[in-house]
């Protein structure tokens, strides 16, 4: 779907989900292939089953079913009685159209470059032209005070991690798309995924690998996995390498592609473990580490002045070192979403990219989130918690390339968190 239609979706939300008659939507929806059976019954299912609910995931869903399905939600809102939605949606989509100013797409051509800026091997987490991979930039050495030692064994502070093994390691890595997704093989995910399994056994967890699920397949594996007993266990990971895209969401933005090139939302995949569907790992952590673009957008950064003589080489001229945050529509259900939020305790989700911005993966070496998430976990994990490992992951990943890319994360830890070494 083009930005244009996204962005009117997003300001016609609220009227859509107040008024969005969707039981009477699901045959025309379906006969116009905007989704499949499967998908209908998620939506169904989607938050408590009621109206709004559905109204509301039909709404999110829609933005990821291509450049035509606001027309043709349009036709079956038509079809099904709908016409005030109809007329709403069509005479705000023909304005746009006429005013280009109101809403502009994004231009995405890229910069055309030398070749030597272009290798072959790197690749975008999206259908994108390459970038370049610079050389890494060290981290510094070992801290001789490990703030691990004054935190563990006081339960007010950190994470009681003392099981052995620490607990369940899901690893999705999607490499090969079916044709019909128009979605490239991942090249190098397979080096990604190697260092995923290791170093998450080396921090005492049981790695699982699961590799090239469709859409429904990465959904069954993640209930499988929830639904086992925790009981016993510490933690739960959930490493996902896929290919993905932006979502409208409530709590945590983007979606990764199953190799049948149908999306699955973050938001999604993390309410699978929530109290209500894994009640063992309640008041446990729970990470998510996602390797998947979070858009289209490529950031070119911008120049800023260095400020510590770590931040630049000798005899050269600082280089681009940070992205700029670009917001997106706002999406406006606010009094509606709030009240059904779930409580998202014990929660953290890792970025590779900001939402919005392409991820860049190496064919070689693979991707630079996971590289340097693997280098920074082998050198601090045993003294620093979770927390300062991600901020030491960011800062590595923002000096990369001539387009920029930094990680992030949604935190909703209670407490710090330190790995068992």
């Amino acid at each position: 779907m083009n930005e244009a239609d996204r962005r009117l979706l997003r300001q016609s939300r609220v009227r859509l989900v107040g008024e969005l008659q969707v039981a009477a939507l699901w045959d025309a929806l379906l006969n116009r292939e905007l989704f499949t059976p499967d998908m209908i019954e998620d939506i169904q299912r989607a938050g408590s089953g009621s109206r709004r609910d559905q109204a509301r995931q039909l709404i999110t869903d829609l933005e990821t079913r291509g450049s035509q399905a606001l027309p043709l939600f349009i036709s079956c809102l038509e079809d099904t009685g709908q016409e005030t939605l109809a007329s709403l949606l069509r005479t705000s989509r023909q304005a746009a159209k006429q005013d280009p100013e109101a809403i502009r797409p994004l231009n995405l051509k890229p910069v055309e470059l030398g070749p030597e800026l272009w290798p072959a091997k790197l690749r975008p987490e999206v259908l994108r032209p390459e970038a370049p991979r610079p050389v890494d930039i060290g981290s510094g050495g070992f801290s001789e005070i490990c703030a691990q030692d004054r935190a563990k064994g006081n339960a007010d502070l950190a994470y009681v991690l003392n099981a052995d093994p620490c607990g369940h390691c899901l690893i999705i890595n999607n490499v090969n798309f079916c044709h019909e997704s128009g979605l490239r093989t991942r090249t190098g995910s397979s080096i990604d995924c190697e260092r995923m399994q290791q170093r998450f056994h080396l921090l005492h967890f049981m790695v699982d690998v699961k590799c090239n699920l469709a859409a429904k397949q990465m959904v069954q594996a993640l209930v499988e996995l929830a639904r086992r007993d925790h009981s016993a266990l510490d933690c739960c990971v959930v490493v996902i390498l896929s290919h993905g895209c932006q979502a409208s969401h409530l709590q945590f933005p983007g979606a990764v592609y199953g190799m049948d090139g149908y999306p699955v939302s973050v938001e999604r995949i993390v309410n699978i473990f929530n109290g209500t569907g894994c009640p063992s790992l309640g008041g446990k952590p729970k990470l998510f580490f996602i390797q998947a673009c979070g858009g289209e957008q490529k950031d070119q950064g911008f120049e800023v002045a260095s400020t510590s003589p770590e931040d630049r080489t000798p005899d050269s001229d600082p280089e681009p070192d940070a992205t700029p945050f670009q917001e997106g529509p706002v999406t406006v259900d606010q009094p509606d979403a709030v009240s059904s939020l779930p409580t998202p305790s014990d929660i953290l989700v890792s970025y590779s990219t900001f939402p919005g911005f392409v991820s860049w993966r190496d064919t070689k070496s693979g991707s630079w989130y996971i590289e340097t998430l693997d280098s920074i976990f082998e050198q601090w994990a045993h003294c620093e918690d979770l927390q300062t490992l991600l901020l030491r992951v960011a800062n590595a990943v923002s000096v990369k390339g001539v387009y920029k890319q930094i990680p992030g994360c949604f935190n909703f830890l209670r407490k710090k968190l330190f790995f068992k070494t």
